[in-house]
């Protein structure tokens, strides 16, 4: 594998994370349980597809085959994505969603905060931005566990069975191939052991105070770096492409 084709890959993964997380915390969208999460669902899943439509954006002009960011959100089926298993799954209940928000955004933001500092120039300035929204992101997601964690017994319940739900999702993000290999060693990505690390220590401080036990597990779910996706994909991309797919090429 080439810089190149390890630079592309990681743009996709990138771009597919933010774009079909983007998609399904858009479904809240006039369904939130009070009309100030409603918003912040809306601007939380804007900040997804913006940043998609960057990493996309730039993982056309990577490959060099003139693709669009439109092109390579739309255009593709679902082999070709490489999002993590976790951000394709149903937004279940409020619980549900801000259980895999939790788990999302402490991610992202050491993942993001250690892109800032890329040798490539155009991931660092995406990165850059992003770290910005994450941070939202992230005490957005740690302010309701602690509300949920420590709230009723309803709740409680829902939560910790969300995060019983997700848990066996997380190792999937920290699996280094040979494009994670080949960019770590130029500087251009970090390395995801480190990122594991960091992020381990942090929702666990997050759990512990929102009265939530961390489950465990006898193993995790993979498949998505090879394009092996579960079922909910598939509907998701039917979906959200079903105009593109039945007017190519329309101009608006």
């Amino acid at each position: 594998m080439t810089k190149q084709e390890a630079l592309y890959r990681y743009l996709l993964r990138l771009g597919d994370n933010a774009l079909i997380n983007g998609h399904r915390i858009a479904e809240w969208c006039s369904r939130g349980p009070i009309l100030e999460e409603d918003l912040a669902m809306t601007n939380i899943a804007l900040d997804n597809i913006g940043r998609a439509q960057a990493f996309l954006k730039y993982a056309g002009e990577v490959e060099g085959k003139g693709k669009t960011e439109d092109e390579l959100a739309y255009k593709r089926g679902e082999r070709e994505f490489l999002n993590n298993l976790i951000t394709e799954l149903p937004i279940g209940d409020f619980a549900y969603t801000v259980a895999k928000q939790l788990i999302l955004s402490s991610f992202e933001y050491f993942l993001f905060t250690d892109l800032c500092k890329s040798k490539d120039e155009t991931v660092a300035g995406i990165a850059a931005k992003a770290i910005k929204e994450t941070r939202y992101h992230f005490a957005h997601a740690r302010d309701w566990s602690y509300r949920l964690g420590k709230g009723t017994e309803e709740s409680h319940r829902r939560y910790q069975q969300a995060i019983n739900d997700l848990w066996m999702y997380t190792g999937e993000l920290f699996e280094m191939y040979n494009e994670d290999v080949i960019l770590a060693t130029e500087g251009i990505s970090d390395n995801l052991n480190e990122v594991k690390n960091s992020w381990s220590k942090l929702i666990t401080e997050v759990l512990k105070d929102s009265n939530i036990t961390i489950p465990v597990v006898d193993f995790m779910q993979t498949g998505s770096r090879k394009g092996i996706h579960t079922e909910h994909l598939g509907h998701l991309l039917t979906e959200m492409q079903y105009l593109q797919r039945s007017y190519p090429d329309a101009k608006w």
